[in-house]
Protein backbone atom coordinates (compact mmCIF):
# COMPACT_ATOMS: atom_id res chain seq x y z
CA UNK A 1 0.00 0.00 0.00
CA UNK A 2 1.38 3.24 -0.93
CA UNK A 3 2.08 6.13 1.56
CA UNK A 4 -1.45 7.29 3.14
CA UNK A 5 -1.82 11.19 2.78
CA UNK A 6 -5.05 13.36 3.94
CA UNK A 7 -8.81 20.09 1.01
CA UNK A 8 -8.96 27.75 0.84
CA UNK A 9 -10.63 30.29 -0.07
CA UNK A 10 -12.80 32.37 2.49
CA UNK A 11 -15.51 34.70 1.98
CA UNK A 12 -14.54 37.18 4.49
CA UNK A 13 -15.81 40.92 3.63
CA UNK A 14 -13.40 43.86 4.07
CA UNK A 15 -9.79 43.74 4.77
CA UNK A 16 -10.57 44.71 8.26
CA UNK A 17 -8.89 43.05 11.24
CA UNK A 18 -11.49 41.70 14.08
CA UNK A 19 -11.55 43.53 17.27
CA UNK A 20 -10.21 40.26 19.19
CA UNK A 21 -7.24 41.00 16.77
CA UNK A 22 -6.69 44.42 18.06
CA UNK A 23 -5.89 43.17 20.96
CA UNK A 24 -2.49 41.60 19.90
CA UNK A 25 -1.33 44.65 18.62
CA UNK A 26 -2.46 46.77 21.90
CA UNK A 27 0.24 44.69 23.70
CA UNK A 28 -2.33 42.24 25.51
CA UNK A 29 -0.48 39.66 24.59
CA UNK A 30 1.41 36.36 25.85
CA UNK A 31 4.55 34.90 24.38
CA UNK A 32 2.30 31.48 24.05
CA UNK A 33 -0.74 32.64 22.16
CA UNK A 34 -3.22 29.39 21.36
CA UNK A 35 -5.18 28.54 18.29
CA UNK A 36 -7.72 25.74 17.44
CA UNK A 37 -7.18 24.19 14.07
CA UNK A 38 -10.24 22.27 12.86
CA UNK A 39 -10.21 19.58 10.12
CA UNK A 40 -13.21 18.27 8.21
CA UNK A 41 -12.54 14.66 7.34
CA UNK A 42 -15.70 11.94 6.06
CA UNK A 43 -18.51 14.11 7.69
CA UNK A 44 -16.94 14.55 11.33
CA UNK A 45 -14.69 17.51 12.43
CA UNK A 46 -11.08 17.32 14.25
CA UNK A 47 -10.03 20.14 16.03
CA UNK A 48 -6.27 20.71 17.13
CA UNK A 49 -5.15 22.90 19.67
CA UNK A 50 -1.44 24.42 19.74
CA UNK A 51 0.31 26.74 21.95
CA UNK A 52 2.61 29.29 19.93
CA UNK A 53 5.79 30.58 20.40
CA UNK A 54 6.33 34.34 20.48
CA UNK A 55 10.06 33.81 21.63
CA UNK A 56 11.18 31.50 19.06
CA UNK A 57 9.32 32.60 16.38
CA UNK A 58 7.39 36.11 16.81
CA UNK A 59 7.08 37.40 13.12
CA UNK A 60 6.22 34.03 12.08
CA UNK A 61 3.56 33.58 15.00
CA UNK A 62 2.42 37.31 13.86
CA UNK A 63 2.01 36.28 10.18
CA UNK A 64 -0.11 33.28 11.33
CA UNK A 65 -2.61 35.27 13.53
CA UNK A 66 -2.51 37.83 11.01
CA UNK A 67 -4.06 35.28 8.70
CA UNK A 68 -6.26 33.43 10.66
CA UNK A 69 -8.13 36.55 12.18
CA UNK A 70 -8.92 38.00 8.60
CA UNK A 71 -10.63 34.33 8.10
CA UNK A 72 -7.74 33.30 5.60
CA UNK A 73 -7.75 29.96 5.92
CA UNK A 74 -11.46 29.31 6.70
CA UNK A 75 -13.99 27.03 4.60
CA UNK A 76 -16.40 28.30 2.41
CA UNK A 77 -19.59 26.70 3.25
CA UNK A 78 -21.67 28.39 0.81
CA UNK A 79 -19.52 27.60 -2.57
CA UNK A 80 -17.75 24.24 -0.64
CA UNK A 81 -14.27 25.04 -0.97
CA UNK A 82 -11.71 25.12 0.96
CA UNK A 83 -7.53 24.50 1.28
CA UNK A 84 -7.15 20.84 1.64
CA UNK A 85 -4.94 18.30 3.06
CA UNK A 86 -2.24 18.03 -0.16
CA UNK A 87 0.05 16.03 1.10
CA UNK A 88 0.17 13.26 3.67
CA UNK A 89 2.27 10.48 5.44
CA UNK A 90 1.45 9.13 8.70
CA UNK A 91 5.26 8.84 9.20
CA UNK A 92 5.69 12.93 8.37
CA UNK A 93 3.54 15.24 8.36
CA UNK A 94 -0.52 16.51 7.27
CA UNK A 95 0.73 19.63 4.86
CA UNK A 96 -1.91 22.04 4.32
CA UNK A 97 -2.85 25.89 3.88
CA UNK A 98 -1.89 26.56 -0.22
CA UNK A 99 -4.13 24.50 -2.47
CA UNK A 100 -7.91 23.57 -3.10
CA UNK A 101 -9.76 20.93 -5.04
CA UNK A 102 -11.28 20.99 -8.26
CA UNK A 103 -12.62 17.21 -8.47
CA UNK A 104 -9.46 14.97 -8.06
CA UNK A 105 -7.07 17.36 -9.24
CA UNK A 106 -5.02 20.08 -6.75
CA UNK A 107 -5.61 23.38 -8.03
CA UNK A 108 -2.65 26.10 -6.01
CA UNK A 109 -3.81 29.34 -4.30
CA UNK A 110 -2.67 32.55 -5.40
CA UNK A 111 -1.98 33.36 -2.19
CA UNK A 112 -0.27 37.05 -2.65
CA UNK A 113 -3.58 38.73 -3.85
CA UNK A 114 -5.63 36.59 -1.74
CA UNK A 115 -3.66 37.87 1.39
CA UNK A 116 -3.55 41.47 -0.01
CA UNK A 117 -7.82 41.19 -0.24
CA UNK A 118 -8.38 39.92 2.71
CA UNK A 119 -5.55 41.43 5.06
CA UNK A 120 -4.58 44.63 3.48
CA UNK A 121 -2.59 47.14 4.80
CA UNK A 122 -3.08 45.34 8.21
CA UNK A 123 -0.51 43.27 7.21
CA UNK A 124 3.36 43.34 9.12
CA UNK A 125 5.76 43.37 6.23
CA UNK A 126 9.33 41.54 7.20
CA UNK A 127 10.51 41.01 3.26
CA UNK A 128 10.88 43.63 0.80
CA UNK A 129 12.15 43.53 -2.88
CA UNK A 130 14.27 46.71 -2.64
CA UNK A 131 16.51 47.91 -0.14
CA UNK A 132 14.06 50.82 0.35
CA UNK A 133 11.88 48.61 1.95
CA UNK A 134 9.01 50.04 -0.59
CA UNK A 135 8.51 47.04 -2.46
CA UNK A 136 6.87 43.92 0.27
CA UNK A 137 6.75 40.57 -1.07
CA UNK A 138 4.30 39.77 1.44
CA UNK A 139 6.15 36.72 2.62
CA UNK A 140 7.62 36.03 5.81
CA UNK A 141 11.11 36.37 7.77
CA UNK A 142 12.69 32.77 8.13
CA UNK A 143 12.85 32.60 11.46
CA UNK A 144 15.51 29.11 11.10
CA UNK A 145 19.21 28.16 11.64
CA UNK A 146 19.76 28.33 7.79
CA UNK A 147 18.43 31.25 7.50
CA UNK A 148 21.52 32.56 9.72
CA UNK A 149 18.45 33.69 12.87
CA UNK A 150 18.75 30.46 15.17
CA UNK A 151 21.97 28.27 16.28
CA UNK A 152 22.56 24.89 17.10
CA UNK A 153 22.92 25.69 20.34
CA UNK A 154 20.01 28.86 20.77
CA UNK A 155 17.43 27.68 23.49
CA UNK A 156 14.19 27.18 22.15
CA UNK A 157 10.72 26.29 23.40
CA UNK A 158 9.66 23.85 20.76
CA UNK A 159 11.81 21.86 18.48
CA UNK A 160 11.08 19.82 15.49
CA UNK A 161 9.55 16.91 17.66
CA UNK A 162 6.27 14.91 17.05
CA UNK A 163 3.58 17.84 17.43
CA UNK A 164 5.07 20.79 15.92
CA UNK A 165 3.46 22.83 14.12
CA UNK A 166 5.81 24.04 11.33
CA UNK A 167 5.47 26.99 8.92
CA UNK A 168 7.45 26.06 5.47
CA UNK A 169 7.90 27.08 1.82
CA UNK A 170 7.91 25.57 -1.12
CA UNK A 171 11.02 24.83 -3.17
CA UNK A 172 12.58 27.28 -5.46
CA UNK A 173 14.75 25.15 -7.51
CA UNK A 174 18.02 27.37 -8.80
CA UNK A 175 16.48 30.73 -8.70
CA UNK A 176 18.70 32.72 -6.71
CA UNK A 177 16.65 36.34 -5.45
CA UNK A 178 18.18 38.16 -2.47
CA UNK A 179 15.32 40.35 -0.73
CA UNK A 180 15.63 43.28 2.35
CA UNK A 181 14.16 41.14 5.87
CA UNK A 182 13.44 42.54 8.92
CA UNK A 183 15.06 40.87 11.45
CA UNK A 184 13.30 39.32 14.27
CA UNK A 185 16.08 39.37 16.71
CA UNK A 186 16.62 43.50 16.42
CA UNK A 187 20.17 42.80 15.00
CA UNK A 188 21.41 40.62 17.27
CA UNK A 189 23.52 38.63 15.32
CA UNK A 190 24.32 41.73 12.65
CA UNK A 191 25.53 44.75 14.79
CA UNK A 192 22.50 45.75 15.83
CA UNK A 193 21.44 46.36 12.37
CA UNK A 194 17.45 44.99 12.12
CA UNK A 195 17.82 44.94 8.57
CA UNK A 196 19.31 42.52 6.63
CA UNK A 197 20.15 41.07 2.76
CA UNK A 198 19.38 37.16 2.77
CA UNK A 199 18.20 34.78 -0.24
CA UNK A 200 14.37 34.95 -0.98
CA UNK A 201 14.18 31.22 -0.61
CA UNK A 202 14.58 31.15 2.80
CA UNK A 203 12.37 33.79 3.20
CA UNK A 204 9.62 32.97 0.96
CA UNK A 205 7.27 31.29 3.39
CA UNK A 206 3.53 32.33 2.62
CA UNK A 207 0.41 30.53 4.46
CA UNK A 208 1.83 26.94 3.55
CA UNK A 209 2.12 24.75 7.22
CA UNK A 210 1.98 21.51 8.52
CA UNK A 211 1.98 19.60 11.57
CA UNK A 212 5.18 17.43 12.33
CA UNK A 213 4.08 13.50 12.95
CA UNK A 214 6.94 11.52 13.06
CA UNK A 215 8.68 10.21 16.09
CA UNK A 216 11.47 11.09 16.59
CA UNK A 217 13.28 14.84 16.26
CA UNK A 218 13.98 16.30 12.72
CA UNK A 219 17.13 18.51 12.68
CA UNK A 220 17.53 18.76 9.51
CA UNK A 221 14.00 20.37 8.85
CA UNK A 222 14.17 22.49 12.15
CA UNK A 223 17.78 23.76 10.65
CA UNK A 224 15.45 24.61 7.50
CA UNK A 225 11.78 25.52 8.56
CA UNK A 226 10.21 27.59 11.43
CA UNK A 227 8.97 25.46 14.64
CA UNK A 228 6.37 28.24 15.85
CA UNK A 229 4.32 25.93 18.17
CA UNK A 230 2.86 22.46 19.17
CA UNK A 231 0.34 20.62 19.70
CA UNK A 232 -1.00 20.77 23.04
CA UNK A 233 -2.94 17.56 23.34
CA UNK A 234 -1.16 15.23 20.58
CA UNK A 235 -2.29 11.74 21.99
CA UNK A 236 -5.93 12.69 22.47
CA UNK A 237 -6.80 15.18 19.33
CA UNK A 238 -4.39 13.69 16.87
CA UNK A 239 -3.45 9.91 17.52
CA UNK A 240 -6.89 9.38 18.99
CA UNK A 241 -8.56 11.80 16.84
CA UNK A 242 -8.01 12.40 13.36
CA UNK A 243 -5.24 9.92 12.78
CA UNK A 244 -7.60 7.12 14.15
CA UNK A 245 -10.12 8.22 12.05
CA UNK A 246 -7.84 7.89 8.90
CA UNK A 247 -7.15 4.87 10.06
CA UNK A 248 -10.36 3.38 10.26
CA UNK A 249 -11.51 4.75 7.34
CA UNK A 250 -8.52 2.82 5.69
CA UNK A 251 -9.54 -0.40 6.76
CA UNK A 252 -12.29 -0.79 5.06
CA UNK A 253 -10.57 -1.11 1.96
CA UNK A 254 -8.07 -3.60 3.74
CA UNK A 255 -8.59 -6.41 1.27
CA UNK A 256 -8.01 -4.14 -1.90
CA UNK A 257 -4.63 -4.34 -2.99
CA UNK A 258 -4.70 -1.53 -5.22
CA UNK A 259 -6.72 0.90 -2.85
CA UNK A 260 -4.29 3.62 -2.02
CA UNK A 261 -5.81 6.57 0.89
CA UNK A 262 -4.00 9.49 -1.32
CA UNK A 263 -3.74 9.92 -5.04
CA UNK A 264 0.09 10.84 -6.25
CA UNK A 265 0.59 14.14 -7.99
CA UNK A 266 4.10 13.70 -9.40
CA UNK A 267 5.58 16.39 -11.14
CA UNK A 268 3.01 18.41 -10.23
CA UNK A 269 3.55 22.49 -11.09
CA UNK A 270 4.32 24.69 -8.17
CA UNK A 271 5.30 28.77 -7.06
CA UNK A 272 2.97 29.42 -10.44
CA UNK A 273 1.92 32.71 -8.30
CA UNK A 274 5.50 34.02 -6.94
CA UNK A 275 5.72 37.22 -6.40
CA UNK A 276 9.09 36.79 -8.59
CA UNK A 277 9.11 36.51 -12.28
CA UNK A 278 12.22 34.45 -11.94
CA UNK A 279 10.42 31.51 -9.47
CA UNK A 280 7.33 31.46 -11.01
CA UNK A 281 8.90 30.45 -14.49
CA UNK A 282 11.47 28.10 -13.24
CA UNK A 283 8.85 25.25 -13.90
CA UNK A 284 9.56 23.98 -10.41
CA UNK A 285 7.50 20.66 -9.59
CA UNK A 286 6.94 18.60 -6.50
CA UNK A 287 5.17 15.26 -5.49
CA UNK A 288 1.80 15.03 -3.50
CA UNK A 289 0.18 12.85 -2.12
CA UNK A 290 -3.50 14.38 -1.16
CA UNK A 291 -6.46 12.64 -0.14
CA UNK A 292 -9.09 13.05 -2.73
CA UNK A 293 -12.51 12.54 -3.03
CA UNK A 294 -14.72 11.01 -0.27
CA UNK A 295 -11.20 10.71 1.54
CA UNK A 296 -10.37 14.35 1.28
CA UNK A 297 -9.31 16.05 4.47
CA UNK A 298 -10.66 19.70 4.21
CA UNK A 299 -8.94 22.84 6.56
CA UNK A 300 -12.39 24.10 8.17
CA UNK A 301 -10.73 26.94 10.24
CA UNK A 302 -7.81 28.37 12.08
CA UNK A 303 -9.11 30.67 15.26
CA UNK A 304 -6.85 32.10 17.93
CA UNK A 305 -7.88 31.28 21.40
CA UNK A 306 -5.68 32.86 23.36
CA UNK A 307 -3.60 35.90 22.00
Amino acid sequence: MKKKTLRIISAVTGAAISLSALALFAGCTSDSPEVRITYLFNGNEYAVDYTLSRLDAPKTVQHFIELADAGYYDYDEETGTGFVVHNFDETDGIYTGGYTLNGEELEEVDYTSRVKELVGSNFTHSVWKDSARTVPTYTIYGEFENNGYRTADDSRVNRHTQGALVMYYTDKANSWVDVTVERADGGKQTEGEPYDTRGYVYNSATALFYTYLGSSLNSSSEAKYCVFGMAKDYETQLTNGLLKAIEEYTEQFSEDEDYTFTKEFEDFRINRYDTFDSVKNAGSTATYYAPVGDAAIILKSVKVTKY
